[in-house]
């Protein structure tokens, strides 16, 4: 169970072998080399230092990937919720809480890179307060069906936000990415769009996504993709077919979680 105090009693009771304090290295020596970035893009090293093929091509990822890639700041918090998720002795309810806690923290992290324009209230005591207010014009798209995971999410931070879906499958005979399903707000074209999908593994089925949403009208540079993980063959690929796009994960490492569908609806 996620938070528990075992370890803390370890360190209280003054046994020989108190918790280790694991601290991840940062990405001031790679940013220089990827244009400057420094908080944009910063690639997690691979935990275990027995597997250097993966962080190797961590590193050769962030060189390319460029600024349109942005990572939320490790902390602590952020790498239990990545463990718990990944560990497979993980049961349902433990992963939906923190697969709801992470995507909470994509979601608020995602409105950051919205507009917002300034503007003054008065507080009950009569004081003008200067503060910022969201630009009118923003929505939300889930790619079916694990991207409806991150719907509610996206509704807890904005109540009235509307949510358009977009269900995209694998054709059976030639194994392609095929558009079975969307709809979107009337108006989409207009509005800054928070794509939703959780796990970017190939990247085929947000290229295909971002095809329609470009069909009807919207530009990639107002498209925000929100996700939780990422492999780097994933975010190169979308980058690549679409280099205004912003993509916005918590991690980028060579093995992505694409167990989470099924664990979080209970399908598997």
């Amino acid at each position: 169970m996620p938070c528990h105090n075992q370890q803390l009693n370890n360190v209280s009771s003054g046994q020989e072998h108190p918790m280790k304090q694991v601290r991840f290295a940062n990405s001031s020596s790679s940013s220089s080399s990827s244009g400057g970035n420094v908080g944009s893009v910063s690639v997690v090293p691979a935990v275990n230092s027995s597997e250097p093929t993966d962080a190797s091509i961590q590193t050769d990822s962030q060189d390319n990937l460029g600024p349109q890639l942005k990572l939320l700041p490790l902390n602590d918090q952020i790498r239990e919720l990545q463990t718990i998720i990944r560990d497979k002795t993980t049961s349902r309810g433990d992963f939906v809480f923190c697969a709801d806690r992470l995507i909470r923290l994509v979601v608020e992290e995602g409105l950051n890179q919205l507009p917002y324009s300034e503007c003054t209230v008065t507080t009950p005591t009569g004081y003008k307060y200067e503060g910022v207010k969201f630009e009118r014009g923003n929505c939300g798209v889930s790619i079916m069906r694990s991207g409806e995971a991150m719907e509610q999410g996206l509704r807890d931070c904005c109540r009235s936000i509307r949510i358009g879906k977009i269900l995209i499958q694998s054709d059976e005979e030639t194994q392609k990415a095929k558009v079975y399903y969307a709809k979107f707000p009337p108006d989409v074209y207009r509005r800054k769009v928070l794509l939703m999908y959780p796990i970017l593994s190939t990247g085929n089925t947000v290229i295909e996504a971002v095809k329609v949403l470009i069909e009807h009208g919207v530009q990639p540079r107002h498209i925000i993709l929100l996700s939780l993980f990422s492999t780097p063959h994933g975010a190169k690929s979308i980058i690549q077919e679409f280099p205004d796009i912003t993509i916005l994960t918590t991690e980028v490492h060579p093995v992505a979680p694409t167990h989470f569908g099924q664990r979080y609806f209970g399908t598997d």
